[in-house]
Protein backbone atom coordinates (compact mmCIF):
# COMPACT_ATOMS: atom_id res chain seq x y z
CA UNK A 1 0.00 0.00 0.00
CA UNK A 2 1.21 3.22 -0.80
CA UNK A 3 0.27 7.12 0.32
CA UNK A 4 -0.67 8.71 -2.51
CA UNK A 5 0.61 11.96 -4.31
CA UNK A 6 -1.72 14.71 -4.35
CA UNK A 7 0.33 16.52 -6.53
CA UNK A 8 0.86 13.35 -9.15
CA UNK A 9 -0.73 13.80 -12.92
CA UNK A 10 -1.74 11.30 -15.52
CA UNK A 11 1.07 11.35 -18.28
CA UNK A 12 -0.42 9.58 -19.83
CA UNK A 13 -2.83 11.66 -21.96
CA UNK A 14 -0.21 14.74 -22.57
CA UNK A 15 -2.91 17.77 -22.31
CA UNK A 16 -3.68 21.66 -23.89
CA UNK A 17 -3.07 22.31 -20.23
CA UNK A 18 0.53 20.44 -20.58
CA UNK A 19 1.50 22.07 -23.54
CA UNK A 20 1.02 25.51 -22.32
CA UNK A 21 2.71 25.03 -19.15
CA UNK A 22 5.68 23.23 -21.51
CA UNK A 23 5.98 26.31 -23.28
CA UNK A 24 5.43 28.60 -19.84
CA UNK A 25 8.27 26.76 -18.61
CA UNK A 26 10.31 27.46 -21.81
CA UNK A 27 9.29 31.08 -21.79
CA UNK A 28 11.04 31.66 -18.07
CA UNK A 29 14.06 29.63 -18.82
CA UNK A 30 14.48 31.92 -22.15
CA UNK A 31 13.38 34.97 -20.78
CA UNK A 32 13.20 34.94 -17.22
CA UNK A 33 9.54 35.60 -15.50
CA UNK A 34 8.90 39.36 -15.82
CA UNK A 35 9.62 38.93 -19.84
CA UNK A 36 7.34 36.41 -19.85
CA UNK A 37 4.07 37.14 -21.92
CA UNK A 38 1.07 34.87 -22.21
CA UNK A 39 1.50 36.07 -25.96
CA UNK A 40 4.77 34.54 -26.48
CA UNK A 41 3.48 31.50 -24.30
CA UNK A 42 0.87 30.52 -27.23
CA UNK A 43 2.94 31.22 -29.46
CA UNK A 44 4.91 28.31 -28.09
CA UNK A 45 2.00 25.71 -27.17
CA UNK A 46 0.90 26.24 -30.51
CA UNK A 47 -2.88 27.13 -29.40
CA UNK A 48 -4.45 30.83 -29.60
CA UNK A 49 -3.87 33.33 -27.30
CA UNK A 50 -7.97 33.25 -26.15
CA UNK A 51 -7.21 28.81 -25.65
CA UNK A 52 -4.74 30.33 -23.00
CA UNK A 53 -6.15 33.38 -21.34
CA UNK A 54 -9.49 30.93 -20.44
CA UNK A 55 -7.83 28.84 -18.23
CA UNK A 56 -5.16 31.58 -16.72
CA UNK A 57 -5.71 34.92 -16.15
CA UNK A 58 -2.52 35.99 -16.11
CA UNK A 59 1.41 35.34 -16.54
CA UNK A 60 1.59 34.46 -12.40
CA UNK A 61 -1.04 32.46 -12.47
CA UNK A 62 0.38 29.91 -15.41
CA UNK A 63 3.33 29.86 -13.42
CA UNK A 64 1.75 29.29 -10.05
CA UNK A 65 0.42 26.20 -11.63
CA UNK A 66 4.05 25.49 -13.34
CA UNK A 67 5.18 25.31 -10.21
CA UNK A 68 3.13 22.98 -8.47
CA UNK A 69 3.75 20.63 -11.63
CA UNK A 70 7.14 20.46 -11.68
CA UNK A 71 7.19 20.43 -7.67
CA UNK A 72 4.69 17.47 -8.27
CA UNK A 73 7.14 15.69 -10.74
CA UNK A 74 10.38 15.81 -8.20
CA UNK A 75 7.89 14.57 -5.22
CA UNK A 76 8.07 10.58 -4.31
CA UNK A 77 5.34 8.50 -2.82
CA UNK A 78 5.80 6.86 0.38
CA UNK A 79 5.01 2.69 0.80
CA UNK A 80 3.79 1.75 3.86
CA UNK A 81 5.22 -1.75 3.82
CA UNK A 82 8.73 0.06 4.73
CA UNK A 83 9.70 2.37 7.36
CA UNK A 84 7.63 5.59 6.88
CA UNK A 85 10.04 7.89 9.08
CA UNK A 86 13.21 6.97 6.50
CA UNK A 87 10.88 7.57 3.53
CA UNK A 88 9.55 10.99 5.36
CA UNK A 89 13.19 12.25 6.24
CA UNK A 90 14.03 11.10 2.90
CA UNK A 91 11.64 12.55 0.74
CA UNK A 92 12.53 16.13 2.79
CA UNK A 93 15.86 15.92 1.97
CA UNK A 94 15.93 15.20 -1.90
CA UNK A 95 13.06 16.75 -2.71
CA UNK A 96 14.38 20.10 -0.87
CA UNK A 97 17.78 19.65 -2.84
CA UNK A 98 16.50 18.92 -5.75
CA UNK A 99 14.68 22.17 -6.05
CA UNK A 100 17.77 24.18 -5.28
CA UNK A 101 18.74 22.82 -8.36
CA UNK A 102 16.14 22.61 -10.79
CA UNK A 103 16.73 25.22 -13.19
CA UNK A 104 13.49 26.49 -13.36
CA UNK A 105 13.20 27.43 -9.47
CA UNK A 106 16.51 29.39 -9.58
CA UNK A 107 15.72 30.91 -12.76
CA UNK A 108 12.88 32.47 -10.71
CA UNK A 109 14.97 33.23 -7.66
CA UNK A 110 17.46 34.99 -9.66
CA UNK A 111 14.59 37.00 -12.07
CA UNK A 112 11.62 37.86 -10.18
CA UNK A 113 11.95 37.11 -5.98
CA UNK A 114 8.27 38.49 -5.53
CA UNK A 115 6.78 35.73 -6.85
CA UNK A 116 8.62 33.67 -3.73
CA UNK A 117 7.81 36.29 -1.16
CA UNK A 118 3.84 36.42 -1.70
CA UNK A 119 4.44 32.01 -0.81
CA UNK A 120 7.29 32.89 2.62
CA UNK A 121 5.46 35.84 3.92
CA UNK A 122 1.76 36.68 2.64
CA UNK A 123 -0.58 33.04 1.69
CA UNK A 124 0.41 28.85 1.29
CA UNK A 125 0.09 28.33 -2.13
CA UNK A 126 -1.55 25.34 -3.89
CA UNK A 127 1.50 23.15 -4.04
CA UNK A 128 2.43 24.12 -0.61
CA UNK A 129 -0.75 23.45 0.67
CA UNK A 130 -0.93 19.74 -1.32
CA UNK A 131 2.94 19.00 0.30
CA UNK A 132 1.33 19.85 4.05
CA UNK A 133 -1.39 17.70 2.79
CA UNK A 134 1.03 14.84 1.92
CA UNK A 135 3.41 15.24 4.57
CA UNK A 136 0.15 14.78 6.92
CA UNK A 137 -0.56 11.69 5.54
CA UNK A 138 2.78 10.34 6.00
CA UNK A 139 3.35 11.36 9.58
CA UNK A 140 -0.01 9.89 10.50
CA UNK A 141 1.47 6.37 9.16
CA UNK A 142 4.64 6.81 11.07
CA UNK A 143 2.39 7.92 14.11
CA UNK A 144 1.12 4.26 13.64
CA UNK A 145 4.73 2.67 13.08
CA UNK A 146 5.54 4.67 15.98
CA UNK A 147 8.57 6.13 14.10
CA UNK A 148 7.62 9.92 14.43
CA UNK A 149 6.67 11.60 17.06
CA UNK A 150 2.80 12.52 18.03
CA UNK A 151 1.51 15.48 17.63
CA UNK A 152 -1.00 17.23 15.14
CA UNK A 153 0.33 15.48 12.20
CA UNK A 154 -0.88 19.04 10.49
CA UNK A 155 1.36 21.25 13.15
CA UNK A 156 4.04 18.61 12.69
CA UNK A 157 3.71 18.70 8.39
CA UNK A 158 3.60 22.75 8.05
CA UNK A 159 6.80 22.82 10.19
CA UNK A 160 8.04 20.30 7.52
CA UNK A 161 7.59 22.49 4.83
CA UNK A 162 9.07 26.07 6.48
CA UNK A 163 12.28 24.02 7.87
CA UNK A 164 12.76 22.94 4.37
CA UNK A 165 11.15 25.79 2.58
CA UNK A 166 13.97 28.29 4.77
CA UNK A 167 16.68 26.18 3.50
CA UNK A 168 15.67 25.89 -0.12
CA UNK A 169 15.39 29.74 -0.41
CA UNK A 170 18.27 30.54 2.14
CA UNK A 171 20.97 28.23 0.25
CA UNK A 172 22.49 31.02 -1.33
CA UNK A 173 22.91 33.17 1.35
CA UNK A 174 24.80 30.97 3.99
CA UNK A 175 26.73 28.82 1.10
CA UNK A 176 30.18 30.82 2.67
CA UNK A 177 29.23 29.57 6.14
CA UNK A 178 27.09 25.82 4.88
CA UNK A 179 28.03 24.57 1.37
CA UNK A 180 25.26 22.51 -0.39
CA UNK A 181 26.48 19.19 0.45
CA UNK A 182 26.64 20.03 4.45
CA UNK A 183 23.50 21.91 4.00
CA UNK A 184 22.00 18.83 3.11
CA UNK A 185 23.45 17.15 5.80
CA UNK A 186 22.11 19.32 8.59
CA UNK A 187 18.96 19.11 7.24
CA UNK A 188 18.30 15.63 7.21
CA UNK A 189 19.80 15.82 11.09
CA UNK A 190 17.13 18.83 11.54
CA UNK A 191 13.97 16.94 9.90
CA UNK A 192 15.49 13.54 11.72
CA UNK A 193 15.78 14.85 15.28
CA UNK A 194 12.46 16.87 14.69
CA UNK A 195 10.65 13.87 13.56
CA UNK A 196 11.78 11.42 15.58
CA UNK A 197 9.47 10.20 19.04
CA UNK A 198 12.54 10.15 21.66
CA UNK A 199 13.42 13.61 21.16
CA UNK A 200 10.24 14.88 22.87
CA UNK A 201 9.43 12.49 25.11
CA UNK A 202 11.90 14.36 27.61
CA UNK A 203 9.71 17.74 26.99
CA UNK A 204 6.28 16.78 28.70
CA UNK A 205 5.88 12.96 27.31
CA UNK A 206 4.14 11.85 23.93
CA UNK A 207 0.85 13.68 23.56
Amino acid sequence: MSIRNPLSRDDSTPSVDDAILDAARSCILDFGLRRTTLAEVARRAGVSRPTVYRRWADTRAVVADLMTREIADLTPAFTLAEPVFDQLVDAVVDVSAAVRHHPLFVKILRSDQDLFTTYVLERLGTSQKAIIDRVALAVVAGQRQNSVRAGDSRHIATMVLLIAQSAVQSAAMVAEELPDDALTEELRRAIGAYLEPRNHESAGGLR
